[in-house]
């Protein structure tokens, strides 16, 4: 017998050997791979989940047409639960008609959706043009301001802050429709639903001075001797 002979089945079981390694590696690659990616999917629902207030998306299912909400813009300020500040929601829209007919639409979808109408001092907090209506609905108050949206177009540094179009029409198309702003707070954050300061005419500065009687004591009992 040869020694290549007799070396041959000694390679043959190291070839096995590798080949079994080799297996054994890519199942426990693959088994990796897989719980790397059972985990991710539902890691990254569940941030997404967090990452997203529910309230946008309540505000997302508001039965309006397409028309009221040609374009979404969202952001959100503060802590969901109310660490330092409670979180604001603040939503704008842009609407392809009219501020009366869109603030119908907003108004009709919010009273189906639960909300209710809320007729508070500091709705708004100071004159505004256009509609301002305030609403509750559980913990949250929501502010609605539906307006004429701004024709004219911001600044420019080096050029002049209004920029004359050459063409009427082209602007009165641009200004065309309606701006939407959707406020939304947690109540317990809403100073208007903390009792308001008293209207004291010594606070107001009508009558300072209380009028009393000629005698505020009255007539004196004397006292027996």
């Amino acid at each position: 017998m040869s020694d290549d002979d007799a070396a041959a089945p000694g390679a043959r079981s190291e070839l096995r050997r590798q080949s079994r390694e080799r297996r054994r590696l890519r199942a426990a690659v693959l088994a990796l791979v897989s719980v790397v990616l059972l985990g991710a999917v539902p890691l990254f629902f569940g941030v997404r989940t967090l990452s997203r207030d529910p309230v946008f998306d309540n505000l997302d299912q508001l039965n309006v047409p397409g028309w009221a909400a040609a374009k979404t813009v969202d952001d959100v300020s503060g802590s969901r639960w109310c660490l330092l500040d409670c979180r604001l929601r603040e939503r704008t829209v842009t609407s392809e008609k009219s501020p009366e007919e869109t603030a119908q639409v907003y108004e009709s979808a919010l009273r189906q959706d639960g909300w209710q109408p809320w007729k508070v001092a500091r709705c708004p907090e100071q004159e505004t043009k256009g509609s301002y209506t305030c609403w509750r609905r559980d913990e949250l108050t929501l502010d609605l301001w539906v307006r004429e949206p701004t024709c004219v177009p911001p600044p420019v540094d080096g050029e002049p802050a209004i920029v004359p179009s050459p063409e009427p029409s082209a602007a009165a198309a641009e200004c065309a429709g309606s701006l939407v702003s959707v406020k939304v707070r947690n109540a317990i954050d809403d100073e208007r639903t903390r009792p308001q300061p008293s209207t004291d005419p010594s606070l107001t500065g009508e009558d300072p001075f209380p009028t009393v009687s000629a005698d505020p004591l009255g007539e004196l009992t004397p006292s027996p001797s």
